[in-house]
């Protein structure tokens, strides 16, 4: 809508939001034709609120003008509206159009009368859904069971329960091991199966990141407990099977009693029973006690001949594969009563047979700890399908453990110096170290934890520095075997009594 008074030049209008030059606001002028206009359209301001935004200003002679001042009969997408005048200077300043407000549809409220099958519906759909899910979740958890149980079965082919009829399960642990077959394969699986429901757990000693580690009790005897998270279901069939594996029993490695799967329908748990050390990991052990040579001695040649024992392989009617660990270290060896030392966790272990020349290496994505892991590995240069690299690599994580275990040897006659405990290349990467930080350190700058000065005092501490920077090499090929270092080891004639001071 507009009005107008003829027989005028120049006009002038007020302007704001319209100005020239863009300017905030003031005066614009317009020639005969022209019009001062005001107008307002609507605004919804940051939180939801709608208000009305007007402006003020000039609009030029001509059919244009006469079209723009018509605006507010034509329908808008967004609510506004424009008045225009020509009767007098500034007359637009007191021009107040508005648009006409648009209704706001209503919102269903659900729960009134008119909307209750809008509410039936949706909470009909939701408790489909979760029931849905819940089924799902039902069918994976049996599925899994059984594919974890036929897994486990296949292992009791190899020990037919009627060659074991006469086997009762009584006596202490020893007496059942003399009863078995003789291979060193463990005992037979009905027997294991009898044990495992048997085990009366004590306390959770341990956790890591396969599981959980129990105390155990069986008739009065301490066992150790491997509890498997679900999700290392892999872990737990390997460590099963290079326990089972024919000659595999040796004072070094960590003995084996039983293998079992528990459970019902909504939850499995997957068992691995061993002997039980109360001194722990060698890690643990070396937080809060010192070796003198003699004990160093002692346990690291205990070492060298578990893992002598694994890399070999044995020739007869039911030979024993040769086995790399790839996971070695101070946390994967237990100490046991005697000072000797075991090798435990082969949920990453490989097996080597040399007549099919197979290796078969485990479908787990994981291998080995990045902090121990040997140059080769850390830059992929490794060949995964060849046994003797697998090999290799277990000397160079060796080689820290050693290194573990020399800080922690006293030295000197009256005046005993012993550094604190700690792991290997602590003083280069964080805590928990990124494969690139290990490749940085090992790879780039090829550094190499630091020796002391003070290993040079005494002769043994003087051969296993030397072991140590053989086996840690960069080149692989120049590494020491678990058989030389224990032939070395052995030429050192250890007191009868181990003290650990």
């Amino acid at each position: 809508m507009y009005v107008t008074e003829s027989n005028w030049s120049v006009r002038r209008c007020y302007c704001e939001g319209h100005c020239p030059n863009n300017a905030p606001n003031g005066t614009c002028e317009v020639k005969l034709g022209g019009m001062c206009f005001t107008d307002v359209k609507a605004v919804v301001s940051n939180d939801g609120e709608e208000y009305p935004l007007r402006r003020y200003g000039c609009l030029p002679g001509g059919e244009g003008t006469l079209m723009q001042c018509k605006g507010y009969l034509v329908p808008h997408t967004v609510s506004k509206t424009i008045e225009c005048c020509d009767d007098a200077d500034f007359c637009n300043k007191n021009l107040t159009p508005m648009y006409t407000p648009r209704p706001t549809p209503d919102v269903p409220t659900f729960g009134t009368h008119e909307n209750l099958p809008y509410t039936v519906l949706l909470v009909s759909a939701t408790l489909c859904s979760i029931l849905f899910i819940f089924c799902i979740a039902i069918f994976i958890i049996k599925y899994r069971k059984k594919e974890v149980q036929h897994k486990f079965n296949g292992y009791s082919k190899n020990y037919p329960v009627h060659k074991y009829a006469n086997m009762e399960v009584h006596g202490p642990l020893t007496s059942l091991m003399e009863q078995s077959s003789g291979s060193g394969s463990g005992l037979p699986i009905l027997v294991q199966r009898t044990i495992s429901k048997q085990i009366q757990m004590v306390m959770s000693v341990g956790k890591g990141r396969y599981g959980e580690v129990w105390l155990g009790k069986w008739r009065g005897e301490k066992v150790a407990v491997k509890v498997f998270f679900t999700t290392e279901e892999q872990s737990w069939f390997r460590e099963t099977e290079i326990y089972q594996t024919v000659l595999m029993r040796h004072e070094n490695i960590l003995g084996f009693i039983a293998a079992d799967i528990k459970g019902t329908g909504s939850w499995t748990q997957m068992l691995l029973i061993t002997d039980y050390h109360e001194n722990g990991s060698l890690y643990d052990f070396l937080q809060n006690q010192c070796l003198d040579p003699t004990s160093l001695l002692v346990m690291t040649k205990s070492i060298a001949s578990g893992l002598s024992h694994l890399h070999t392989e044995i020739f007869s009617t039911r030979g024993k594969p040769a086995i790399a660990h790839r996971d070695i270290k101070s946390k994967n060896i237990l100490v046991m009563r005697n000072g000797e030392c075991c090798i435990a966790d082969f949920g990453l272990a490989v097996k080597y047979l040399s007549d099919t020349q197979e290796i078969d290496v485990p479908p787990n994505v994981r291998s080995g700890t990045r902090r121990y892991m040997a140059p080769e590995l850390l830059d992929k240069s490794i060949n995964m399908h060849d046994f003797e690299a697998h090999k290799k690599a277990d000397m160079y994580a060796f080689s820290l453990v050693l290194w573990e275990m020399m800080r922690r040897c006293t030295t000197g006659d009256k005046m005993k110096v012993i550094d604190d405990y700690a792991v290997p290349y602590y003083d280069c990467v964080p805590n928990d170290p990124s494969f690139d930080d290990m490749m940085q350190v090992v790879c780039l700058k090829k550094i190499r934890p630091q020796i002391s000065p003070r290993w040079e005092s005494e002769e043994l501490l003087q051969t296993i520095t030397k072991i140590m920077q053989e086996c840690w090499h960069t080149n692989p090929d120049v590494r020491l075997t678990s058989l030389r270092v224990k032939k070395t080891l052995s030429k050192f004639d250890p007191d009868v009594s181990v003290k650990i001071v």
